[in-house]
């Protein structure tokens, strides 16, 4: 088009010549114009709608992209003055934090008061347990009933004893948590196992790991005791891992395992890794141990190890695991706390504390060291006031 419009002109100048004079101003003009076409022509050769790139020319490599994956480490603390009272206006320059002995620079914080909770209700329903099985009922809806939010939070409710059954998996309905917790039953004494290790659980399938509701989540485990590692490991490493935001396991037991495939090491770990606090509120009924009628054991008692020295199925007091000392490591490792409960601590009044914690915990988040590597790094979180006490998990896992 540029060219018509210079050949034309050149035309009439030259056809009329005492008409049209092409002044050299006039000239100046249409070399300007020339140009600056060209330019606009190529600008627009050059330039795409959004969206659209330029395909390489044959031959040619199109340049890598670079994706950056920057880990970043979450805390979720608790801290207390001397008193015990929980402090609820700290700021982040209040804090110190360590990982592996070195200090590290805490990229983000904030109260978390408002994020969705996802929470797990794991209750003992071993023989121990029976007769403070009504009470931890009552006191567990109550306590649900008050924390979770419509819309926003969700929870589960999981029973073990010699078996590990999901009764109700994530949910905010208060009707169905109720139905689950209705369910809670300890084992008859004809459903331990006998020599053959025939024998259910304490569930509404009695055990049956084909009848089970777990919704493909995995068989229950089926075995002797009470598997209480086996429980921690299957709601953390198959419910909570899958969940974001804030997550929180409540233990009601004993904290006396017997029988489970996962170790303690294995329990915790699997905790840690989803990143999930393990509250422990400990019942220990040592009547619940005993008084059982010979017709309810077999030839070495109920749980297969032996009917101590006087029979009736009590275990020896030198071979009884100690459940509070069980209970507190696994509560300290992943940032929680052990309750025991007695007269003067009922299971509601340690159900509000939780609840107050739950409302009152910070979140800090940091980016480790590109060479921290693979594996268990060890956390140590502190405050500037020395009077204040921080609880927070001790570590955490790194892929």
């Amino acid at each position: 088009m540029v060219l018509c419009v210079l050949a034309h002109l050149t035309q009439r100048c030259q056809s009329d010549s005492k008409k049209y004079v092409l002044r050299p101003l006039t000239l100046a003009f249409v070399v300007a114009f020339v140009g600056l076409s060209a330019l606009t022509l190529s600008a627009r050769q050059q330039t795409r709608p959004a969206g659209q790139t330029a395909t390489p020319a044959s031959g040619q490599e199109p340049h890598p992209k670079i994706a950056v994956q920057v880990n970043t480490v979450s805390v979720l603390a608790s801290v207390r003055d001397k008193h015990g009272k929980l402090v609820p206006k700290l700021t982040k320059e209040d804090f110190a934090l360590l990982e592996d002995g070195h200090p590290q620079v805490i990229d983000y914080f904030a109260r978390e008061t408002d994020l969705a909770l996802r929470l797990g209700l794991l209750v003992d329903t071993s023989l121990s347990q029976r007769r403070v099985l009504d009470q931890e009922r009552t006191a567990s809806y109550s306590f649900l009933d008050h924390l979770l939010r419509p819309d926003k939070d969700l929870a589960f409710v999981l029973h073990f004893d010699r078996d590990v059954e999901l009764l109700q998996d994530f949910t905010p309905s208060r009707p169905k948590l109720q139905a689950a917790l209705q369910q809670l039953q300890t084992p008859s004494p004809q459903d331990y196992p006998d020599r053959s290790g025939r024998g259910g659980g304490g569930g509404p399938n009695g055990g049956d790991p084909q009848a089970s509701p777990r919704n493909g989540r995995g068989a229950g485990r089926h075995r002797g005791g009470t598997a209480l590692y086996d429980a921690i490991f299957l709601a953390s490493d198959e419910l909570m891992s899958k969940q974001q935001g804030r997550k929180a396991l409540i233990i009601l037991s004993d904290g006396v395992d017997r029988g489970s495939k996962e170790t303690l090491t294995a329990a915790i770990e699997s905790a840690q890794r989803a990143d999930t606090l393990v509250y422990s509120i400990l019942f220990k009924d040592d009547e619940g141990y005993g008084h059982y009628s010979p017709g309810m054991m077999g030839p070495h008692g109920p749980y297969g190890g032996g009917g101590g020295h006087h029979g009736g199925g009590r275990y020896p007091q030198e071979d009884r695991p100690d459940g509070k000392k069980i209970l507190q490591q696994i509560s300290k490792e992943t940032g929680a706390r052990l309750f025991e409960v007695s007269k003067k601590e009922t299971v509601d009044k340690i159900y509000g504390e939780i609840e107050e914690e739950l409302r009152n915990q910070y979140r800090l988040g940091y980016t480790p060291a590109k060479d921290s590597g693979p594996g268990y790094h060890k956390i140590q979180l502190t405050t500037k006031n020395k009077d204040l006490v921080v609880q927070a998990r001790d570590g955490y896992y790194s892929k």
